[in-house]
């Protein structure tokens, strides 16, 4: 079968609702999760991404198997603590989903504008994927550092190569962005009702 990098998150997309239309906790961070590899042909560029990624997921999981019948629901660990007053917390599941979230619109951007802009450079196309979503919560600190790693970025037609597998990578990006976008879209709305979605990075 023909397969990109893309391939096992399209598949695990498939069960990250409940018939009910709710998101579930474990398939969507299995989502996340099967992210990260394309993350590794970044190679240094991506690596603070990466382990912001991997730290917010590890915390997220962490708190599910404390209960996982309990946390089944992805937003039953955020309404617990925004009852225990903890959602604000620096080490709080509200703000590691805030994160995750706010990461993979960065993933989403950034391959919508390798689709849609076939002669950017990758640098360009980080960039501009950085400063559409990640930026305005970063300090300064975290603003320079991430744009110190953004030189690092891998030549674009190697990069698409690598990913490409055997299969058509433009359809996959496409279907990724696509399908993906929403459950980005379901989490902020879910935190911004909640009064969390504009929480910034200290």
């Amino acid at each position: 079968m023909a397969e990109t990098v893309f391939t096992p998150s399209l598949e695990g997309m498939k069960h990250v609702k409940a018939e009910n239309g709710v998101i579930l906790t474990k398939p969507f961070l299995e989502v996340c999760k099967q992210i990260l590899p394309v993350l590794d042909k970044f190679g240094a560029a991506m690596a603070i991404v990466k382990s912001d990624i991997g730290g917010n997921i590890t915390r997220l999981e962490n708190k599910y198997s404390t209960d996982p019948s309990k946390y089944e629901q992805l937003y039953s660990m955020v309404q617990e603590e925004v009852q225990n007053k903890t959602a604000k917390g620096s080490s709080s599941c509200t703000n590691g989903l805030l994160w995750l979230t706010r990461a993979m619109d960065f993933l989403v951007e950034l391959f919508r504008n390798l689709l849609e802009h076939p002669d950017w450079t990758m640098s360009l196309a980080c960039t501009d994927s950085y400063a559409k979503t990640l930026k305005k919560f970063h300090g300064w600190l975290a603003s320079s550092s991430f744009t110190v790693a953004m030189k690092l970025a891998p030549n674009r037609d190697k990069f698409m190569e690598v990913i490409s597998g055997t299969g058509d990578i433009n359809a996959d990006i496409e279907k990724f962005c696509a399908t993906f976008s929403p459950f980005l879209k379901e989490n902020h709305d879910f935190l911004a009702s909640v009064g969390l979605d504009d929480m910034k990075a200290s």
